[in-house]
């Protein structure tokens, strides 16, 4: 992803300039820069980096700091994924001045209320993007309330759905497309879009119908799937997010919504959306890097985040047991052998203590889980000195109330 964007900016976004890539392994920066057809150089202090964006030769670090610490960027880009680092980062952007842009849906859906609390503070910007699933959902939930209708529905189009995933089984997807095993396998068990949609259900005030989400499997057009939900269901949670696997247009997203004039419902049987009572708005791709340039000139030049939680969280992601696991194990990153995400209430992630997958990696069993058993706090043992465990707990007193 993080080279998609060095490429877009760099030959298709006039008026951006790249001016910096860090990257815990520098080589792959470098490599970044050398796909889109530019040569980087290594900035090992403030000075140096300064010196090469003046001259406007692309630079290229492994301390984020540089980065944040620089008055001469106007904004950053997190495509790491990675929760603890990206906490880090985001927080000394936020303590620099600096607005950011994430990409990192895994941080945002752990403690994005907090982040996003602290950076109104510091008259910042913290925001997921364009092109994510979560953001296109985003943009066309605003364009779907801006002509009076309801939202009901935040809906997000899989085409597998499988917990039992792992970096094994997923290997020769991962070579063909040239990606990374883990990431592939944190969207086919169901990770990735758990917290894809937990930040869209804290951006919208949306809800869930159940944990995990219903996951219906649909193998028609978006459009039916006005037929496949409750309206009241979804009333009485204030609106849901969810995903179905299977349906076309994918890999998009799509918004069920209401009307309660009869007069609009008349004009929108007559512009062929049905007969109500829900009706069916989707957008037919995501175009990921593409697209997260125009999120950077939103927030610079217009102020415009694209996907802010409201206010406390109302979904989190919680972790999940993929296979027994064993008393004295510890626990592997996301999209590995051991856990997966689902969509839990966070009053009822709260009530029972569940363990959130955000923090779940490295942490160490006292017990054994059974399998696709939600994992608690009481069944682990944090690692010390973590800053996302320090967050979780400032979050969790923020909006206590």
């Amino acid at each position: 992803m993080a080279k998609g964007i060095v490429n877009q900016i760099s030959n298709s976004v006039p008026g951006m300039v790249l001016c910096v890539i860090c990257n815990r392994n520098v080589e792959k920066a470098i490599l970044a820069y050398r796909a889109a057809g530019l040569e980087a150089s290594y900035a090992c202090d403030s000075s140096k980096l300064s010196g090469l964006i003046a001259e406007g030769t692309p630079a290229v670090t492994d301390n984020p700091a540089l980065l944040y610490e620089s008055g001469d960027l106007d904004c950053l880009i997190d495509a790491t994924g990675a929760v603890e680092y990206g906490a880090n980062l985001s927080l000394g952007a936020i303590a620099h001045g600096r607005d950011m842009v994430t990409m990192n849906a895994e941080l945002d859906g752990t403690v994005g209320p907090l982040l996003k609390k602290k950076a109104d503070a510091a008259g910042v910007i913290f925001t997921a993007c364009d092109g994510d699933q979560p953001g296109v959902q985003m943009n066309l939930w605003r364009f779907v309330n801006s002509i009076g209708l309801t939202p009901l529905m935040c809906g997000n189009i899989k085409g597998l759905q499988d917990p039992y995933r792992t970096p094994t089984t997923q290997a020769e997807f991962a070579a063909k497309w040239g990606q990374d095993p883990h990431m592939v396998t944190s969207f086919a068990d169901g990770t990735k879009i758990s917290f894809e949609q937990a930040i869209v259900a804290n951006g919208t005030g949306m809800s869930i119908l159940k944990r995990g989400m219903t996951g219906i499997e649909h193998r028609g057009h978006v459009d039916e799937l006005v037929n496949a939900y409750d309206i009241e269901a979804l009333k009485a949670v204030g609106g849901a997010v969810d995903y179905v696997v299977g349906a076309t247009p994918g890999p998009g997203v799509f918004i069920l919504a209401s009307h309660d004039d009869p007069k609009q419902q008349h004009y929108l049987n007559l512009y062929k959306l049905g007969t109500g009572p829900l009706y069916s708005f989707y957008t037919p791709y995501h175009l990921c890097h593409f697209e997260v340039p125009l999120s950077v000139a939103r927030v610079v030049l217009l102020r415009d985040p694209v996907l802010q939680p409201l206010e406390g969280p109302r979904v989190e992601v919680v972790a999940t047991a993929k296979r027994d696991l064993n008393a004295g194990e510890t626990i592997d990153g996301l999209g590995g052998y051991m856990s997966y995400g689902q969509c839990e209430r966070v009053d009822v992630a709260g009530a029972q203590e569940l363990l959130p997958m955000g923090v779940a990696e490295g942490c160490v069993l006292k017990q054994a889980v059974a399998k696709d058993q939600v994992l608690t706090y009481a069944d682990v043992v944090l690692p010390a000195g973590r800053t996302i465990d320090l967050l979780r707990r400032e979050q969790t007193a923020m909006f206590a109330a």
